[in-house]
């Protein structure tokens, strides 16, 4: 004879309570946990095991759960009680057991650093200084980084060590170091995206880095060492995008870009300006972006044909995300000229990436956004997508799974279904290896992509990939 479920105790915590109120909502549709289940592709043992808050739960499955319940939001918004009541737990336990706030943010650095017109009057490592956020932490989390370890714990650690061991004067091997950090730090970037170990080990690095700008320097150095310095700060920048850190992202961009304009070093702004465009249209600010893009462009005479190529690019994705097909084309077109005048060895070091692969890649994803509006072809994108797939190096793992999704839900949205797949399931391969929040929320677009084919069997097995890869879909 079964035995009847064991009540639940919504008083232990708001995870119980948000748990007895899903089962309550379930009973009053009188489905089962299997059915409901089978409704946001998890087991009926799962389904329990949430309504006992024995299973984690996330704001997406949520949702999700108050939809097939036609909860009217109710889940929705008891599930931000329960984030928060989990947010209001982990800032008690980071309280001082003394009474004591933690250290103070340090002073505006002086010396050389004050002297330089147009630079940051900010440290802008002074995140180190402060707790992270509800979000941020949750973010953290989320990407399987290392958001547990809190930055701010080990701020004062960082700067004895860095005023500890910093040179007296600048010298050619310092910045040497710094340029290897960067090229480093953008070659683990590629291969596993930009959170967990990849992002955090920098701190230090880019510490010690800033911590020469106080430093005594040679004339002859001086531009060498903004340059390195704010090549650095820019590779950051980048992976805390890639985070979804976006301030800190913002923040390292904007140093970067002060950096070059420190020592006129056109190349560079114009890769920190492409990185803060491409932030902005990501951020859905596509006039920002497309601003920044242009801001890049002012002395196009001054940049490689790469350089241009790539601004152009991103005036293009800014284009397509604000729905105009003609500018988006015309800037495609753009890029390409200026992309097939390119020559080996007339670039900086950090343009490395940008080579045939990377250019039919970041075109096929504003030809993406173009072929979804009403009456569009998505031939371009498909083909600029497909290039990009079978040309990208082994070390450029995230471009080639970013392009993947992107065809794979171009192909489920617009073509063959068993087609979309097969291509899904090669850039999941790929994107399991990666701790990139960009890389999951375009698999996020992936899921809902499928959903209308979601009683084709392949189609419901790749859905289930999809949620046991990244379970926030």
């Amino acid at each position: 004879m079964p035995q009847k479920p064991k009540p639940l105790d919504d008083t232990e915590s708001m995870a119980h309570w948000f748990g007895m109120e899903l089962r309550n909502w379930r009973r009053a549709r009188r489905i089962s946990a299997e059915a409901l289940g089978v409704k946001v592709h998890l087991s009926g043992a799962s389904i329990v095991k949430i309504e006992k808050a024995d299973r984690s739960c996330n704001a997406h499955l949520a949702t999700a759960l108050d939809d097939a319940l036609d909860a009217g939001g109710a889940l929705r918004r008891l599930w931000r009680r329960v984030e928060e009541d989990a947010d209001k737990r982990r800032a008690d336990a980071d309280k001082p057991i003394n009474g004591k706030g933690a250290s103070s943010a340090a002073t505006a650095m002086e010396g050389r650093r004050a002297q330089a017109a147009g630079m940051p009057d900010t440290d802008p490592l002074d995140f180190l200084n402060r707790s992270l956020s509800s979000m941020e932490r949750r973010a953290f989390l989320a990407a399987g980084g290392i958001a547990v370890l809190d930055p701010a714990s080990f701020g004062d650690l960082i700067r004895e060590t860095v005023h500890a061991q910093l040179p007296d004067v600048v010298r050619p091997e310092d910045l040497e170091q710094v340029r290897a950090a960067a090229e480093n730090h953008a070659s683990w970037d590629n291969l596993y995206g930009g959170g967990g170990i990849v992002r955090t080990a920098a701190f230090g690095q880019l510490a010690w880095a800033q911590g020469l700008l106080d430093v005594t320097c040679p004339s002859k150095y001086e531009a060498e060492l903004f340059t390195v310095v704010g090549h650095l700060a820019i590779v950051m920048g980048a992976s805390a995008f890639d985070a979804y850190e976006h301030g800190n992202a913002a923040r390292l961009l904007d140093f970067g870009a002060q950096c070059a304009e420190r020592v006129g070093n056109w190349h560079l702004r114009a890769f920190a300006l492409n990185w803060r465009s491409r932030q902005a249209i990501w951020c859905g600010s596509s006039d920002k972006g497309l601003t920044y893009a242009d801001m890049g462009l002012v002395r196009a005479d001054r940049l490689t044909p790469r350089e241009r190529a790539m601004l152009h690019i991103a005036r293009a994705r800014a284009w397509a995300k604000i729905g105009n097909q003609q500018e988006t084309l015309t800037a495609i077109g753009q890029s390409d000229e200026a992309f097939s005048l390119a020559e080996d060895g007339e670039d900086a070091s950090w343009l490395a990436y940008y080579d045939y692969a990377q250019h039919h890649g970041d075109t096929g994803h504003a030809a993406f956004d173009i072929a979804l509006l009403p009456g569009q072809s998505p031939r371009l994108a498909i083909e600029r997508l497909e290039t990009a797939i079978d040309n990208h190096a082994d070390a450029y793992v995230r471009s080639r799974a970013l392009s993947g999704t992107k065809l794979g839900t171009l192909t489920m949205a617009t073509g063959d279904p068993q087609e979309a797949v097969c291509i899904a399931h090669r850039a999941l391969d790929e994107i399991g290896q990666l701790r990139s929040r960009r890389a999951v929320t375009d698999v996020q677009d992936l899921a809902r992509a499928s959903a209308k084919y979601a009683k084709n069997s392949e189609v419901a097995g790749l859905r289930e990939r999809i949620w046991r890869t990244v379970p926030a879909c």
